[in-house]
């Protein structure tokens, strides 16, 4: 259980915004979870007129324009044949605008109404740090047996400087129901004892390595400060790791 990522390597980015959505499940459970938008009571009202609008806005556009060729072959193109054929032509291709525009108004809404809890979410996710993380959970088998299961959640990048998590199973250890449930609760803590201090580690060695970056990054972040930047994180990271090779710190 000894397996960290590269304290380094995200210290300057920032996290994405599927975090929020998409990617919440394979955050760690000790993050916690962002407040919930509360949807707007009107939304629905609004999308269904819009779906509304679409139909119209298809189905006329199609009688326009079916009328505008009749006119055009019983009577010959006239200016009454082609204003049909053209505004017909022209309900058809935009009728599905209707839809962006009842979406578009109802998250509007929803914005304006869910504005602090918007903020506060901003908030949660801003406070996120790109460092690995273990956790221990128990499952129960159809059998009776419970299995302890040590997931690591640990970053990855999206784009030139974000990140999301990803997980995976570490480790799998599976206890029979004949077991003492006194011994099966004693390992579970025992592991996430365990998973606690290489935590603390890993978010140790962040912290120092974020600390160093955020002091020598000064002025316009172009690539080659972020170099720099980066460069002078893992000089502090390895000074702090070599200092305590030589002096190592009390433990109990």
């Amino acid at each position: 259980m000894n397996e960290v990522s590269n304290a380094v390597e995200f210290v300057g980015f920032k996290p994405d915004e599927r975090l929020l959505t998409e990617d919440l499940d394979k955050l760690p459970a000790a993050l916690g979870r962002p407040e919930t938008i509360v949807p707007s009571r009107t939304r629905g009202r609004i999308v269904g007129t819009g779906a509304t609008l679409t139909a119209v806005s298809l189905v006329v556009g199609v009688l326009l324009a079916a009328l505008g060729a009749i006119e055009a072959i019983s009577s010959g193109i006239d200016l009454a044949a082609i204003l049909a054929l053209v505004l017909g032509g022209l309900l058809i291709a935009t009728h599905w605008g209707w839809v962006h525009v009842a979406e578009l108004t109802a998250n509007s809404l929803e914005g304006h109404s869910n504005a602090e809890v918007l903020e506060r979410r901003q908030r949660w996710l801003a406070a996120i740090e790109p460092y690995s993380r273990l956790e221990v959970s128990t499952e129960v088998q159809d059998d009776g047996s419970i299995a302890i299961c040590t997931t690591r959640h640990h970053p990855v990048q999206v784009g030139q400087d974000g990140f999301t998590f990803a997980r995976e199973l570490c480790k799998r250890e599976l206890h029979s129901a004949d077991e003492p449930a006194a011994a099966v609760t004693d390992r579970a803590e025992t592991l996430r004892r365990e998973a606690a201090a290489v935590n603390e580690e890993e978010r140790r060695r962040y912290e120092i390595a974020a600390d160093a970056y955020d002091a020598a990054l000064i002025g316009r972040a172009d690539e080659e400060q972020r170099r720099l930047a980066r460069r002078a994180a893992s000089e502090a990271l390895s000074h702090q790791i070599n200092s305590n090779l030589r002096d190592p710190p009390l433990v109990e």
